[in-house]
């Protein structure tokens, strides 16, 4: 069986994948120090035979025992609330951990594939964005510490693949959703649907003009599955270029939950916020031969159900 490490593995993306790459007969490596993943999401997997899990930081130095074929490095915290809570944390997974994930892939000589995001893009002056945009980032500015940690991770894979050969992967995440997303995590859609559940205010920033494109999480992990198995080492956007506005998304969500005690509240925009965010997927659609497939109306509706089972009302 081929072995592989997960990092972040029991955060949102990280127990999906998990699932996924034992699901197509791997050996899973799950690694996470829980500072913002939960034991919840993986707790299915402790039984299974082919599933071994380690608490552990990778800012600090990382050994796993035996051979490895493959690393994928998921470990950050990916919320607003929760950078700007642990900013030196965010630099640092950014940066030392992804400095020891290199190294220990160096040493393996196995395959990285680093979760890079949409945000290296900042508040985009070219839309959609390609990957050939160099992006519009404020480094001192409240997401600075996401932004940049996430910039200086693909600057050093780049690095590692062009000084040392390491095999490497860089994937641009774009908006995802889906079950096991905290419901408290601070991003638009667990905001709105545990705000509409609850028959609270749904808390709109700004005037609700700007734009996300969401991507539903099976579409993402079918995506970097994809681009681990291609042999293409320059960073390749996925997500869903599907977009909508944060105003009709919050709407949509009003509409599929139903309650008549919540409605759209209008708060002021955050700095930085980005005004667009829409992924060109020239590149997927060439070179993985990926696109999303998961409407909106589809994902919306398996997410609200694994919402309702969390928020609580009382």
């Amino acid at each position: 069986m081929p072995r592989i490490l997960i990092t972040g593995a029991a955060g949102f993306l990280g127990s999906h994948l998990c699932d996924r790459f034992i699901k197509e007969g791997y050996q899973v490596i799950g690694m996470d120090n829980l500072l913002t993943g939960s034991l919840d999401n993986i707790q299915h997997l402790f039984p299974l035979p082919e599933f071994e899990y380690y608490n552990h930081d990778v800012s600090k130095f990382v050994h796993v025992p035996g051979e490895l074929d493959y690393i994928l490095h998921f470990a950050s915290p990916a919320s607003p609330i929760d950078y700007l809570k642990m900013p030196i944390q965010t630099l640092k997974v950014g940066a030392l951990g992804t400095h020891n994930l290199l190294g220990l892939a160096l040493a393996k000589k196995a395959r990285i594939l680093v979760a890079s995001t949409s945000e290296v893009y900042g508040d985009p002056l070219i839309h959609p964005q390609p990957e050939e945009y160099w992006g519009n980032v404020n480094p001192v500015g409240p997401r600075g510490v996401y932004d940049e940690a996430k910039r200086f991770m693909e600057a050093i894979t780049m690095a590692y693949h062009n000084a040392h050969q390491v095999d490497t992967r860089i994937i641009r995440i774009f908006n995802t959703y889906g079950p096991r997303m905290r419901v408290n995590d601070g991003r638009v859609l667990p905001a709105f649907f545990s705000q509409a559940i609850r028959g609270e205010g749904l808390t709109v920033f700004g005037d609700g003009s700007q734009t996300r494109s969401f991507c539903y999480v099976d579409d993402l992990v079918e995506g970097i599955y994809r681009l681990l198995k291609s042999d293409y080492s320059s960073p390749v956007n996925i997500g869903n270029p599907d977009e909508i506005t944060i105003k009709g998304f919050g709407e949509e969500v009003l509409a599929l939950v139903g309650n008549p005690a919540a409605k759209l509240i209008y708060k002021d925009l955050p700095v930085d916020d980005p005004k667009v965010r829409k992924p060109d997927i020239t590149k997927a659609r060439s070179i993985l031969g990926w696109e999303p497939k998961v409407s909106r109306e589809e994902g919306l509706k398996k997410t609200y159900e694994y919402f309702k089972g969390v928020v609580k009302t009382e």
